[in-house]
């Protein structure tokens, strides 16, 4: 079996959760000696497209009427697309009709929870969906002992500083607004979020966010992975505000590294991470400003372990057995359409 990985724009979404998403989808291939090329013009059996594009649609209608078996990788809902750019919340009913039309190219769609599948499962596509996670590739979240120093080096902090992080785009949806606002409550508090959105792409109120000038907030832009691995370690704790996700990759890698973090309580983590075990969930900025609080005070107990456990059951050489099943079973549902 050799698998295309298809995605349009690589470049442009390359550094964004999609970006690593597909990676992560390359790595457990090749865990799993699964075979898989990213050229068109190669020969392969199975299609695996990750984009929604005019060219991605094309791509997938034309493989799939040519007999080559479609996995549509539904990474993308009209709920995750509203909050987020410039007059998105607007477009977002014809954004819906638009991923229905791309998502029913393929044979068989992957959601990266079972939220997600919730969700594409109301939007009556008429496919078969199935959860398998972006995943986790524990091999590069070893343990570093001195993070903490190289982060406070690294960052320009001081020793004595408590430390949160965010990671994301500059998107309301990301839980933005409130992070700043956090900093603004919060003067005794360090607030360092990674992740960048060209502006000219924003509502004016996440550029007047980004552009809050306090001396305990930074906006350090975009970092390499490996960056934000150290910040993980080495921060005091990761605050993840987001208000809507299909999964969440920075929460998985917050896991892998056994952080302490607050993620916003909201349906996608219902089935995966559990308060009080997993992470600190909270509501709404109040909630957020009283756990970072206690966690200032040692007033929490650490939860890095139970997490951990959550970041190995999604280890990239088990998704991609995943990965392999629903080839397989896109491969037998083209075969069936065949003989009818």
């Amino acid at each position: 079996m050799k698998v295309l990985l298809y995605s349009e724009n690589l470049k442009q979404i390359n550094k964004s959760g999609l970006g690593k998403a597909i990676q992560h989808q390359k790595e457990a291939l090749s865990l799993n000696n699964i075979e898989y090329t990213t050229d068109i013009n190669d020969t392969f059996d199975v299609l695996h497209i990750n984009t929604y594009f005019p060219k991605s649609y094309y791509v997938a209608y034309k493989l799939g009427h040519s007999g080559i078996p479609v996995v549509y990788h539904a990474h993308s809902t009209e709920e995750d697309f509203r909050n987020s750019f410039i007059f998105s919340n607007q477009v977002s009913p014809l954004f819906k009709q638009w991923l229905i039309q791309a998502y029913r190219q393929g044979d068989i769609l992957i959601a990266p929870t079972p939220y997600a599948k919730k969700l594409l499962e109301s939007y009556d596509i008429g496919r078969e969906i199935v959860s398998v996670s972006n995943g986790i590739d524990l091999r590069r979240f070893d343990h570093v002992d001195n993070a903490r120093d190289v982060f406070l080096e690294e960052f320009n902090y001081e020793p004595d500083d408590f430390i949160v992080m965010g990671i994301g785009l500059y998107l309301e949806r990301k839980g933005i607004l409130d992070f700043v606002e956090l900093a603004k409550r919060m003067p005794h508090v360090q607030f360092i979020w990674f992740g960048y959105t060209d502006l000219k792409l924003v509502p004016d109120n996440i550029k007047q966010a980004i552009q809050t000038d306090l001396p305990n907030l930074r906006f350090s832009g975009y970092v390499p992975n490996d960056s934000i691995i150290l910040a993980l370690q080495g921060s005091d704790l990761f605050l993840f505000p987001t208000m809507e996700e299909t999964e969440g990759i920075p929460a998985l890698e917050a896991c892998a590294t056994k952080a302490n973090f607050i993620v916003r309580d909201i349906p996608v983590f219902d089935d995966w991470l559990i308060d009080k075990k997993h992470v600190y969930k909270g509501k709404d900025i109040d909630d957020f400003e009283r756990l970072i609080e206690q966690f200032r005070l040692n007033d929490l107990p650490p939860l890095g372990e139970a997490a951990y456990e959550v970041a190995k059951e999604r280890n990239l050489i088990e998704i991609g057995k995943q990965l392999k099943d629903v080839y397989q079973k896109a491969i037998e549902i083209k075969l069936e359409e065949e003989k009818n």
